[in-house]
């Protein structure tokens, strides 16, 4: 009951994410690399850090809410053949939010068939790239999170329940957390342009999300329950992202080695 809840304030179940690891990563494979290897790892490095900041100011907005709530930030999930890497999960009294952070710089421009375009500027060139959409990468995390949900399901009717009020209870929120970031929808679907918002815009998005929401409200100890059961889905990731960097480095160490022998034997090779 509402009268015994004493919880005013957001928990954070878990904190941490691979992206600080992925980045020191990267910054020792650069000292190692040279020419456009090493280009390309200064590259990765700052759309990592443009990441990692943006995840940085979603906890910011997410800690001085003071709202009740329970984070966990970078929740990998595995189900099947089928995996989601989930950038924040709050779970409040009657919803759960699944969170994709994207701190996209440059111009973005959205299309009427949803695809994202991102243009920016490295090294004195134009870059112009599409960009996986956000809003389908974080429906595929909602139906990856349904599909084990939905399996843990004992009969046919729980799953039909399950299948009917599943979007009642969880809400996919894309949230551009660059306030330099120029986003262009005016040829984008209107169902594209509901799922966007900025970073400030988030704790009033999640309030406004509860006001008008007709479940009803879990006590401390349910919404706490809820959050575990949630993080106790949580597969750690085990994938080395840098390797290719570093497949690309041994590469051309190598080569450099054998041209070094070759011209050593005066131009020839065994």
């Amino acid at each position: 009951m509402a009268l015994f809840n004493k919880l005013n304030t957001p928990v954070f179940l878990k904190e941490v994410s691979d992206t600080t690891q992925y980045i020191n990563r990267l910054k020792e494979l650069q000292d190692r690399a040279t020419g456009k290897v090493k280009d390309d790892i200064a590259r990765e490095i700052n759309l990592a850090n443009y990441g990692e900041i943006g995840e940085k100011n979603i906890a910011f907005e997410l800690k001085n809410s003071g709202m009740p709530m329970y984070i966990i930030h970078d929740l990998r999930l595995e189900f099947e053949e089928l995996s989601a890497q989930i950038d924040y999960v709050v779970v409040t009294r009657k919803l759960v939010f699944l969170i994709e952070c994207k701190n996209l710089f440059g111009n973005i421009d959205v299309d009427n068939q949803g695809n994202f375009v991102r243009k920016y500027s490295w090294n004195g060139r134009t870059i112009k790239e599409g960009v996986y959409s956000p809003i389908t990468q974080n429906q595929r995390h909602l139906d990856v999170l349904k599909q084990m949900k939905r399996a843990d399901k004992k009969n046919a009717i729980t799953k039909m329940l399950l299948d009917k009020h599943f979007g009642d209870f969880h809400k996919s929120i894309v949230v551009l957390a660059n306030p330099k970031t120029v986003l262009n929808v005016k040829y984008a679907k209107r169902d594209v342009k509901d799922k966007i918002i900025r970073g400030d815009q988030l704790i009033q998005y999640i309030k406004d999300a509860l006001k008008k929401s007709k479940e009803l409200t879990n006590s401390d100890t349910e919404m706490e329950e809820w959050a575990q059961r949630l993080l106790a889905l949580h597969i750690p990731n085990q994938t080395d992202y840098a390797k290719k960097f570093e497949d690309l480095i041994d590469r051309v160490t190598n080569d450099s080695e054998k041209e070094a022998v070759i011209e050593k034997n005066g131009g020839f090779h065994d």
